[in-house]
């Protein structure tokens, strides 16, 4: 099985790209968010892989983090999705806006994905509405932090990620829907912060308020 790639971009057609790792061109499927933004032919490119073995051929599907590999294959477990639908659903939500939308059940939003139709946004955000305000799904950490990881190492958005999933856990404790709380607090993460920055105690506190008027 084949992880990650590193190499020169060597082509692009409409749904992937070739990578030349030394000397060899792999044909990388990819979404257009993913094909508009890693650059242009000749430029070196690294990306996270999953190799999808089948009887007829071997596919290679690309990503820039970890958080768009982890929704991709959030996304294929869902029944009646395919790499190709799921490829779709990235290229009109980007992995950092995807927790949102499906913690705030926004069908319209998946609908604006080639070949996603109202009753399959229906069934996407059914089955992963669980695992919209999981540590592993959300936006700031998924995104932020191990996009992060992968580039600096940590730091800030390591921090803005714990600080998340902390005051998720404290709002689920205190009896409140996970998915509720979760839209918020992204929302609040996202909002103009105090200017001293938000503390967990800060960002409860906020959250409660709102939650309560």
């Amino acid at each position: 099985m084949i992880g990650k790639l590193s190499g020169i971009i060597d082509s692009f057609e409409t749904d992937h790209l070739i990578l030349d790792v030394q000397g060899v061109g792999y044909v990388v499927y990819a979404s257009a968010a993913l094909l508009s933004r890693i650059g242009v032919p000749g430029d070196r490119a690294s990306l996270r892989i999953d190799t999808h073995v089948r009887e007829d051929r071997i596919q290679l599907f690309g990503f820039m983090d970890i958080a768009e590999q982890h929704w991709f294959r959030l996304l294929t477990s869902v029944q009646g999705v395919g790499s190709k639908a799921a490829l779709a659903i990235l290229s009109a939500c980007p992995a950092a806006d995807l927790g949102l939308v499906i913690a705030a059940q926004d069908k319209a939003a998946l609908t604006r994905a080639d070949g996603v139709g109202p009753k399959l946004a229906a069934r996407i955000l059914t089955e992963l509405k669980d695992k919209a305000g999981s540590p592993s799904s959300s936006p700031s950490l998924s995104s932020s932090s191990a996009r992060s990881q992968d580039v600096q190492g940590g730091g800030e958005s390591a921090q803005t990620g714990a600080l998340e999933r902390d005051a998720l856990s404290a709002l689920i404790n205190l009896g409140y829907q996970r998915s509720e709380a979760y839209a918020l607090i992204a929302r609040l993460l996202r909002s103009e912060e105090p200017e001293s920055g938000w503390s967990l105690d800060a960002l409860v506190r906020q959250a409660l308020k709102e939650l309560s008027s």
